[in-house]
């Protein structure tokens, strides 16, 4: 069944006002619900389509928008407050479970595309199941959340520099990124050079009183700036879109009205287009062949694995080997960033639609699972420890 545009605009529309009050009487993930529609109204089952270009340009952008909002969850006051030896445990950490990513991939004959999707997680499922718990303040959920952002930084960075790698080799075009990264630190120490000398307009640009929502202007200009930047650079839009978050992050470190109004945009009608469109171009088919159900099958023991495994680096923290497992079972859980890989992946050629279709998969079952059995097992004293201040 083919829907004409303005049909599939209503439809889309709809189910993205209706679909957060039907996840939350089934305690799902509100992405988790809008997939899930997308593959019932998709190529898995009911077969609909969509015609014109408005339903991919809206999930497109807000694709971009979900990777802006990727960027603002870090937390680089956090981060500055580790000393030398804290972040380079968490490298550590990081570094670990890169090299068992690629030993797996070895195994299933997948290249190193394959093993940074395995090194993946999801810091906008991470932080919320921390803060739910209330532990974001102790020690344990600082290192866990810690841990989150640097493997979605540094993840999406290996991402697009393995990208201009197989494309070009080891060559000048290594290089081309280098205005997106000097404008990317120029923003970030003139932003919040800017934000120490004008605290008083700082706090009027994040606040309720900001009538013209230059706050959010100023955010979707930034936005486009780096997508915009990366496109004339070669490197991928995505990463733009993210480092954009980033600086927004880094200027304005108490930014809970500019995110929440940003969010309202992004997750009150953009971002679940693009969900919902994950969920129409997934094919249950393709999963289910014998020979691709194997295979997810072992990419979705090997994704716990690899973050599992790793975590037990947490015990040189003097955290209990229980609550060290409790931390790889979180990180464990992928969306946003998994998503973005997947797309990037099948866009270059590096990995078919099938394979695509399993990364889907994964995402959705590692989401419900990771933060679910993170709640369910009992919380340990050890983890209340105060984070280190050095």
């Amino acid at each position: 069944m083919v829907l004409n545009q303005a049909e599939s605009l209503l439809l889309i529309s709809l189910a993205a006002a209706i679909l957060p009050s039907l996840s939350r009487l089934l305690r799902l993930p509100a992405p988790v619900m809008e997939i899930l529609f997308g593959v019932i109204l998709g190529k898995s089952f009911l077969h609909v389509q969509f015609s014109g270009e408005w339903i991919q340009f809206l999930a497109h952008l807000g694709f971009l928008l979900l990777m802006f909002h990727a960027g603002m969850e870090i937390d680089f006051g956090m981060l500055l407050k580790q000393s030398r030896s804290q972040l380079s445990f968490q490298l550590l950490l990081f570094g670990a479970t890169l090299g068992l990513s690629f030993l797996f991939t070895l195994y299933l004959k997948s290249g190193m595309f394959m093993a940074l999707v395995l090194t993946t997680t999801s810091l906008g499922l991470v932080m919320p199941t921390i803060k739910e718990l209330g532990i974001q303040k102790s020690h344990f959920g600082q290192s866990i959340l810690i841990a989150a952002s640097l493997a979605d930084f540094l993840t999406l960075f290996g991402i697009t520099f393995f990208i201009l790698w197989r494309d070009y080799g080891l060559g000048w075009h290594f290089i081309t990124p280098l205005p997106l990264i000097i404008g990317f630190g120029i923003l970030l120490w003139a932003g919040r050079l800017w934000a120490w000398w004008n605290p008083e307009r700082a706090e009027r640009f994040l606040g309720s009183q900001d009538l013209q929502e230059l706050g959010v202007r100023l955010s979707l200009a930034l936005l486009f700036l780096f997508v915009a930047v990366s496109e004339l650079v070669h490197f991928e839009p995505v990463l733009g879109a993210f480092l954009g978050g980033c600086v927004l992050s880094f200027v304005f470190r108490e930014k809970g009205q500019l995110e929440s109004k940003l969010s309202a945009l992004g997750f009150g009608f953009l971002i679940p287009i693009f969900f919902i469109n994950v969920g129409v171009e997934f094919d249950l088919t393709n999963v289910l062949r014998p020979g691709q159900l194997h295979f997810t099958l072992k990419i979705l023991v090997l994704a716990i694995v690899v973050k599992l495994f790793p975590s037990l680096i947490f015990t040189l923290q003097r955290i209990s080997l229980k609550a060290a497992m409790k931390a790889g079972i979180l990180l464990s859980a992928r969306l946003s960033l998994i998503m973005a890989a997947a797309e990037i992946g099948l866009r270059e050629g590096l990995i078919s639609p099938a394979v695509k279709d399993s990364i889907v998969l994964l995402a959705l079952l590692t989401c419900l699972l990771g933060p679910t059995v993170f709640k369910l097992i009992g919380r340990e004293k050890e983890v209340s420890r105060p984070s280190d201040k050095a």
